[in-house]
């Protein structure tokens, strides 16, 4: 990764505060913001809230939404079956990787928006600060993918109701949840997390009954089996689809990092981060590729894409009553759930920045319940692309917003990958050895280089999606104008050094 400005001095992990001093507590005012702003008596600190079933199935449920749900019918579109298989387990490995090498940083240093941290460590503080912006898009634009495909949803039911009016309500809904206190926003998405894992256990299992004829499918005189997987060869569209349409398996695997952003306000870090890396990976495998093959086993290629879920599709044909409404509900809920979780992870990221001096620190404030209420306005403007997309064209403005949010993540994966690499070296160099580290990436150096290498391999691949190209410059564009957006705040504050303005005042 090219680093604009200069690395900072090697420290040891030890010397990063991870809040860890208070078992309710995360987060301290920073060094650098320094004793002139102390008097605005600022609240900053988040709660340790969440234990490690919380962590689990946040980390589900950011994942599971419309990228398994909506976007899979466009994979299967562009890459055919075998195709679509063969991406998602190209992105699960991809994944698994990244967050092998985002587990050693997160357990060493447990910080509430921690890849920006890590970036501004051990990359620099322009990096630090690029994917702290990066990271705020990936999850304000996938916000509003959730509340259009929201809307999208809703249409099955109230077909005369325009997608805007439902993706509002659900704005309201997911605002409702965040601003309460991070213990009751836990629990809710443990829920949601649950019902959404249950219904996919349940489609893959009914799945597998009328792939085998157990249960009669319409359009099957016979027992579908895995026919439908090859029917029109391995690879209908060419082999290159395959890799050009990684970028929107990697839209459907983002989220799986929340760990990392979590870490902050989970109890006991140490033991709840390694914990849930290992269950949710297994999971998402099982729950990511077994669905892609139970749709593609069923549901002719040609057939799907982001109009109606393939999950919908799937239960209308094999005729079960109401199946398809239940599954649309079950659908809908996922898609909550991950706007849910997205809109803590962007608040997350906003209140870090403040709390880091990027931005006004003014945005890292608490109420009293511990939730950043300047920094969950800030990231709920991302709902507003939602009602943009519905009204403009819903079924292609999505498509755009899959590939800002995909290419985003990514970045973010490169970054961590690589500052794990840094980290590791600069722990031996500082006279540390690997054993003493309470969780070691597996299989270090390859593991990291091999993350950092295929991440940033899926990224340049873009430019062999004819219809997603322009997501790649629009990107990179965005990229160079973050950095410097940097530059030049650097450069004011130098030229005007004074102490920042009174916060606002919020309840």
């Amino acid at each position: 990764m090219s680093q604009p400005e200069t690395d900072q001095a090697a420290q040891s992990p030890s010397t990063v505060n991870d809040g860890t001093s208070n078992a309710d507590t995360a987060g301290t005012e920073p060094s650098h913001i320094g004793k002139e702003h102390t008097k605005h008596a600022l609240h900053t600190n988040l709660k340790r809230g969440m234990e490690s079933r919380h962590l689990q199935m946040i980390s589900l449920g950011g994942v599971i939404g419309t990228g398994l749900f909506l976007s899979s019918g466009y994979t299967i579109q562009q890459a055919g079956p075998m195709g679509t298989i063969l991406a998602y387990a190209i992105g699960a490995v991809i994944v698994y990787l990244v967050m092998l090498t985002l587990g050693e940083l997160s357990v060493a240093m447990p910080v509430t928006g921690s890849f920006h941290v890590y970036a501004e460590k051990f990359i620099g503080p322009g990096t630090g600060f690029v994917i702290a912006i990066q990271y705020w898009l990936t999850w304000t634009v996938a916000l509003g993918s959730e509340f259009t495909a929201a809307g999208l949803l809703m249409q099955r039911w109230f077909p005369d109701t325009p997608t805007w009016a439902w993706s509002a309500a659900c704005i309201v809904l997911i605002f409702t949840l965040n601003a309460l206190s991070v213990r009751f926003f836990a629990e809710a998405e443990f829920w949601f997390a649950s019902i959404k894992v249950f219904a996919i256990c349940a489609f893959i299992a009914i799945g597998l009954l009328a792939i085998f004829g157990i249960i009669p499918m319409k359009g099957y005189s016979h027992a579908p089996m895995f026919g439908n997987l090859v029917k029109d060869g391995i690879f209908p569209n060419g082999f290159m689809p395959v890799f050009a349409t990684i970028l929107t398996v990697n839209f459907a695997f983002s989220g799986t990092e929340l760990i990392g952003v979590t870490a902050g306000e989970t109890r006991d870090p140490e033991t709840a981060v390694p914990k849930a890396i290992h269950t949710t990976l297994w999971r998402l495998v099982l729950f990511f590729i077994g669905s892609i093959v139970v749709m593609c086993a069923l549901i002719p290629w040609r057939e799907a894409g982001v109009g109606e879920s393939p999950f919908v599709l799937v239960f209308s044909s094999i005729g079960i009553p109401y199946a398809a409404d239940i599954m649309n509900f079950v659908v809908l809920t996922a898609v909550l759930s991950a706007s849910n979780s997205g809109l803590y992870a962007s608040t997350r990221m906003v209140w870090s920045m403040g709390h880091e001096g990027m931005i006004p620190h003014w945005f890292a404030k608490t109420n009293r319940h511990g939730v950043p209420v300047l920094a969950l306005c800030t990231a709920m403007a991302g709902g507003l692309l939602a009602l943009l997309s519905s009204v403009v064209a819903a079924s292609t403005v999505y498509l755009v917003l899959v590939a800002l949010s995909g290419l985003s993540a990514v970045v973010v994966w490169i970054a961590i990958a690589y500052c794990q690499i840094v980290f590791r070296k600069r722990w031996i160099a500082s006279g540390h050895t690997a054993e003493e580290l309470k969780y070691r990436t597996p299989g270090y150096p390859w593991t990291s280089w091999g993350a950092f290498i295929l991440c940033t391999a899926s990224f340049l691949l873009v430019f062999f999606d004819k219809e997603q190209r322009f997501a790649l410059g629009a990107e990179l564009a965005f990229l160079a104008l973050c950095y410097a957006a940097y530059f030049v705040q650097q450069w004011w504050r130098k030229k005007h050094p004074r102490e920042e303005d009174e916060p606002l005042q919020l309840p």
